[in-house]
């Protein structure tokens, strides 16, 4: 039977963790959660060289902030942030509240309760991420958050970026930060006398940011884990070469860590694609990093069949899938591993990540096999209760019993037993007892 191709071979995939950073970031939340703000500006002069008087941004700093930037942008920062809001309501009608009456007597139900307050990471690092404000705190907002604290990290040395306060606070956070990294993750986890301690951490960010969520899980929740951005393109002889190379650099020039890969149904579709890739990469003005990503990262395999390009890709479970094929249904019904799925030649990752209203933050390292990314409802917590009659407490108090007493959890069937005593009616047969 045939089987793929290899046109081009990537280099393992990096996952979110590693023992070098796990330790880094032990000894520094460590050192965080014992010397609070102390060490967040030791941090954040070392790492940063920012050390202002105080971390935290006044409502006059940010409006000074949006009054230095073009009004083009703020009306297109409103522009995207319009559609997250619109999606994220959207889902959020979909989140009914739900009671049922199982049994006669019995009454089960579920109610979506929004957690209290939110802490939103920004990044910033080689590029500044302003568009990745909208992604968690408006979803944050709409679920009812009550509180949404934010923090981005500095221009190095020189303060913050304006397009991302603007961005920020347009998106509806009630306290913003100018503080990076791990430092930023304890304060907004750890509280530090300066905030209340947040119930869910969430947003993007290099591997120490990766790492710190996973260590400060349980103290509070978290989105995901995340690590260096993927993407894939499946693509038939349909495709247009050049727009397939130019998606795959797209995402290349986030990080020489990028993972960067392409299946298509053809060798000679591939090695079309391969040699579209180098030639835009000559001229492709962050060359420089996206030269790195595609060398070690990208891959191109031709499958023998479509089936096996659906396979291939769950496999992977990129973080961003792009479709550029002339069946979009037969592959729309069959692909379930993805963080975010892009359908047809006339969408790419670019509107995702920036304006087109689903979210950026998305599971990376196959993490795409088991959950998909932020949404409205990463903020609500689903709770269940219960009510019944007095006839029904009855009628499932003996089989409790029963099932307690075959568990040798006697107390339990106490609890059971009581209830059947005092709601059955005079005479009633008591609980049977197993054998």
């Amino acid at each position: 039977m045939a089987r793929m191709k290899v046109i081009k071979e990537g280099g393992h995939r990096l996952l979110a963790n590693d023992g070098e950073t796990a330790a880094v970031v032990t000894a520094m939340l460590l050192d965080l959660e014992k010397n609070g703000l102390e060490a967040v500006r030791r941090y954040s002069e070392k790492f940063d060289r920012w050390t202002p008087r105080d971390f935290e941004l006044t409502p006059a700093e940010i409006r000074a902030a949006t009054a230095q930037l073009d009004p083009q942008v703020v009306a297109d920062t409103r522009f995207c942030q319009d559609n997250v809001r619109r999606f994220a309501e959207a889902q959020l009608a979909t989140m009914q509240p739900l009671e049922v009456e199982i049994r006669p007597g019995v009454t089960l139900g579920h109610r979506h309760i929004p957690v209290n307050s939110v802490g939103s990471y920004i990044p910033g690092g080689r590029y500044p991420m302003f568009g990745s404000a909208q992604m968690s705190i408006i979803p944050a907002k709409v679920a009812g958050v009550k509180t949404v604290v934010a923090c981005t990290p500095p221009v190095d040395g020189r303060g913050w970026f304006p397009a991302t306060i603007n961005a920020i606070a347009a998106a509806g956070a009630d306290r913003v930060f100018v503080v990076g990294g791990v430092p930023a993750l304890a304060l907004m986890a750890f509280g530090m006398g300066v905030v209340e301690p947040v119930d869910i951490l969430c947003g993007a960010g290099n591997k120490f940011v990766a790492e710190a969520k996973r260590q400060l899980f349980g103290r509070c929740g978290i989105d995901l884990l995340a690590g260096p951005t993927e993407i894939m393109v499946l693509a038939d002889d349909t495709a247009d070469p050049a727009l397939v190379a130019c998606d795959l650099l797209g995402q290349a020039e986030h990080d020489p860590n990028s993972g960067v890969a392409l299946i298509c149904l053809s060798e000679a579709f591939g090695r079309r694609c391969l040699m579209e890739v180098e030639q835009q990469l000559a001229v492709l003005p962050t060359r420089e990093i996206a030269a790195q990503s595609w060398a070690v990262n990208g891959r191109i395999y031709a499958a023998a069949s479509p089936d096996e390009a659906v396979a291939l890709s769950d496999d992977y479970a990129p973080e961003h899938l792009e479709l550029h094929v002339a069946n979009r249904d037969w592959y729309f019904d069959r692909l379930k591993n993805y963080g975010s799925l892009f359908l047809g030649e006339e969408t790419t990752v670019a509107y995702g990540d920036k304006s087109i209203g689903t979210n950026h933050i998305l599971p990376t390292s196959r993490a795409a096999r088991y959950t998909g990314g932020v949404w409205v409802g990463k903020f609500l917590k689903t709770v269940t209760y219960q009510h019944m009659t007095p006839a029904a407490s009855v009628e499932v108090g003996r089989v409790t019993s029963r099932q307690c007493q075959v568990e040798r959890m006697l107390a339990h069937a106490i609890t059971a037993d009581v209830r059947v005593k005092r709601f059955a009616s005079p005479g009633e047969a008591p609980a049977r007892r197993p054998a």
